[in-house]
């Protein structure tokens, strides 16, 4: 579980990128981070991977975008 809360994802490519890595995960045998106790949860790893993301309880991390020479000049 995340320690310190986690910043909300505002992009939808993003949001489809961190559940697509997550779902990953959980179809490798990663553990659920949701409760089972908080009510029905769904079967496909896709939607138990978009419903962690939504909830913020997946980390991530954007590495910014390292401009060449050519760019900076």
């Amino acid at each position: 579980m995340p320690t310190e809360p986690v910043p909300p994802i505002h992009s939808r490519f993003l949001f489809v990128d961190v559940a697509a890595l997550r779902a990953k995960q959980l179809r490798k045998g990663a553990r659920l981070r949701i409760l089972s106790e908080e009510g029905p949860l769904p079967k496909k790893a896709e939607r138990l991977a978009m419903e962690e993301v939504r909830r913020g309880l997946v980390m991530y991390d954007v590495t910014p975008i390292k401009k060449s020479p050519e760019e900076s000049a």
